[in-house]
């Protein structure tokens, strides 16, 4: 048997245990038949142009690419042709061992490329944090086993998270990681329960070297998915891995969770992360606009700083900004251009009403009842 015809009948196999997931596709599977696999792509014969219609459109489309996805553990795209069967050799290229890359990896983990260690910026307010991720690293289930991070939106928690998943993936990548937001965790446990695959969920998760759960508060109050939780954590805490959570309050604030697990998220290492500090947020910026090709100085930067205290928002006035500076066709973001776009921004804000403003706003919601006062009121 050829390895195209092996690796196919292989991803065939593996999905019959679990057809009720995919009841669109799951039975036409059989009508279909490798052609060709390249590292990205896999190129797939359908008996009839009625067959290739149906999977190439909607739903099937995007679940027979996830799952063929998630079976190769890299990326592939999915193209279909009306072949028959026998009519066309396979074609085979020696690359296709599916040795994934570090991008597939990502992708498969649950990581975003763009959180690191590198483009983090370290003040006092995050300091202990990052130096608790940093020795998570090098320490992976032997050191602050879990890691507690929580804090308000916006201060870190997520990227600091990654960048310890991402660390460990490019120094060992046959490292077992996930990572997933609490709410993931709790769909993919109900649809596990609804397809009776909890045994395919259970192997998901009990098996990894390193858990990442983001916002773990969603779990609270759901008596089911914290069971089910509290087996997962002790079993990878168990044999040896890691597991880093994430939250907006200390374990001993976050509603509706049991004892059991409040016990167990405290029994590491809770760091709370502060909201970034004058310096962490000018640092941010500088470190976003070399990101993004944009060109601005330390001053504008100081002066985008000092007006915009929220992590996120500085991104998006550093983009909004930029967007000005291109239709103005200036060469870059300059101090002067930062003074005046928020002058303007404060003259919006204090913009002086009027009791005329308050009554047509009123009105605007039930004008007939309204008319007379406004009219009488002009």
């Amino acid at each position: 048997m050829s390895i195209l015809s092996s690796f196919w009948d292989q991803f065939i196999k593996s999905l019959e245990k679990d057809q009720k997931r995919y009841p669109l596709f799951f039975p036409l599977l059989k009508q279909l038949h490798p052609v060709e696999l390249t590292e990205h792509k896999i190129i797939l014969g359908c008996q009839n142009l009625g067959l290739k219609f149906y999977l190439s459109s909607g739903k099937p489309s995007y679940e027979l690419e996830d799952a063929l996805s998630e079976h190769a553990g890299k990326r592939i795209k999915i193209e279909l042709v009306v072949a028959p069967l026998n009519k066309k050799k396979p074609k085979e290229t020696p690359l296709l061992n599916f040795k994934p890359t570090l991008g597939d990896l990502f992708y498969k983990t649950g990581l975003h490329v763009k959180y690191s260690f590198e483009n983090f910026a370290v003040s006092s307010t995050n300091q202990v944090a990052y130096a608790a991720a940093q020795a998570v690293t090098n320490g992976l289930g032997h050191t602050y086993n879990p890691l507690f991070l929580y804090g308000g939106v916006g201060v870190g928690k997520t990227h600091l998270a990654q960048a310890v998943g991402r660390n460990i993936i490019e120094h060992d990548q046959e490292k077992k990681i996930f990572f997933c937001p609490g709410d993931q965790f709790t769909n993919e446990m109900v649809e596990s329960i609804r397809d009776k695959s909890t045994a395919a969920f259970r192997r998901k998760y009990r098996k990894l070297n390193l858990l990442i759960v983001d916002d773990v508060q969603f779990i609270g109050g759901k008596e089911r998915v914290q069971e089910e939780f509290f087996h997962t954590f002790n079993s990878v805490v168990s044999s040896g891995g890691q597991i880093i959570l994430t939250a907006d309050k200390p374990p001993s604030q976050i509603k509706g969770i049991e004892d059991r697990l409040r016990s167990r998220f405290s029994g590491g290492l809770t760091v709370d992360i502060q909201s970034p500090d004058f310096e962490l947020r000018t640092a941010i910026l500088l470190i976003k606009s070399r990101e993004k090709g944009i060109e601005i100085d330390i001053e504008s930067a100081k002066a985008i700083a000092d007006q915009v205290s929220d992590s996120r928002a500085l991104e998006g006035t550093l983009l909004s900004l930029y967007s000005w500076v291109v239709l103005e066709k200036r060469e870059k973001i300059d101090l002067e251009f930062v003074n005046g776009f928020f002058s303007k921004k404060k003259e919006t804000l204090i913009k002086k009403l009027v009791p005329q403003d308050v009554i047509k706003t009123v009105c605007s919601f039930s004008p007939s009842n309204c008319h007379a006062r406004l009219t009488k009121s002009s």
